[in-house]
């Protein structure tokens, strides 16, 4: 498979984006990818327990998106924080990027913003409050741009999947989003923490995929997580940051604890436990898209992105879903 970024390119019509969720959580179509047999076939999200075996076992990402973006009450300057770095200092993006040099100070979320640093590499801030901001209230879901507008009420509700518990992702694990607790109650599972990071944001700026830096993004594994993993014959992993989590586990038994990764999974990497994912629809030229076509192979994932457009599957954060067994 290739190392070029340009190879991992698609023609994907605008209107096949989806702006908003389903009414239904569940209601979502499924795209299902057999690696073995090489078929694709077209289910429905629902059908998803009719694909597990004894002893399989979902793993699920509880992590919980944070109302990150803050905007000053004139509309200007925009703050989305990503990584806390001690009481009242974040990591964070900021725009545009002349209001937002090193020493300005701004009036934002019934506090102030201090602007410490400029990473010159990335274009991130390092930004002090002055007090905590009052993110809840003040704070705007992190919705992504490709969605093409403004969050609202709505998405503080389906920007979140329904077991989200530990606060501190900057984008919804998707994959998740499809569940009710209705059908999770029906399928053996359990629960690992990776706080998506800005890299769900960022383009991959290089052709050479050698060349692309992941951020690094905290996750953690429970002793309970640690024991169902050890017992079980075949993970299915839903979501791509699940994913990132098991195989940036060492080899051998896995044990409770705490860390974190900046694994690009590409061509050539050896998954040691993803025994099937469940995963949304990707952008073209991402680290998603060469993720599930270096799980998939690219032949085969190709075939499965050009069947999704011809049968107008809905794509990105709330679109379909693709279970790959």
């Amino acid at each position: 498979m290739s190392e070029r970024l340009s190879d991992y390119d698609f023609d994907l019509p605008r209107e096949l984006i989806a702006p908003r969720p389903l009414a239904e959580r569940s209601a979502s179509r499924m795209m299902v990818v057999d690696r073995a047999k090489g078929t694709i076939s077209h289910r429905a999200f629902r059908d998803l327990p009719e694909f597990m075996r004894p002893d399989d076992w979902l793993v699920l990402n509880n992590s919980r998106v944070i109302p990150a973006r803050l905007i000053t009450d004139d509309g200007k300057t925009e703050i989305l924080v990503f990584e806390k770095l001690s009481d009242g200092r974040w990591r964070a993006f900021a725009r545009p990027g002349k209001r937002t040099l090193p020493g300005a100070v701004i009036p934002i979320a019934g506090t102030t913003a201090h602007i410490e640093e400029v990473d010159a590499s990335d274009g991130t801030r390092i930004v002090r409050f002055g007090s905590e901001p009052d993110f809840e209230r003040c704070g705007h879901m992190p919705i992504p741009p490709y969605l093409g507008r403004e969050d609202d009420e709505e998405d503080r509700i389906r920007y979140q999947t329904v077991y989200a518990k530990v606060a501190g992702s900057v984008a919804a694990p998707t994959a998740g989003l499809h569940f009710t607790p209705e059908i999770l109650a029906r399928l053996p599972h359990t629960f690992v923490t990776l706080h998506v990071g800005p890299g769900t944001f960022l383009p991959v700026r290089t052709d050479n995929l050698e060349e692309h830096k992941m951020h690094a993004e905290e996750f953690e594994v429970g002793t309970e997580a640690a024991g169902t993993i050890n017992r079980a014959k075949r993970l299915v992993l839903v979501g791509t940051t699940t994913l990132r989590v098991m195989e940036s586990l060492p080899p051998g038994p896995v044990h409770a604890g705490a860390g974190s990764t900046d694994i690009f999974v590409r061509p050539g990497f050896e998954f040691r436990r993803t025994g099937a994912l469940l995963t949304n629809f990707h952008l073209p030229k991402s680290t998603l898209f060469v993720l599930v076509c270096a799980l998939a192979g690219s032949g085969l994932m190709r075939e499965a992105y050009a069947q999704a457009v011809r049968e107008r599957y809905r794509f990105f954060s709330y679109g379909d879903c693709m279970l790959i067994l």
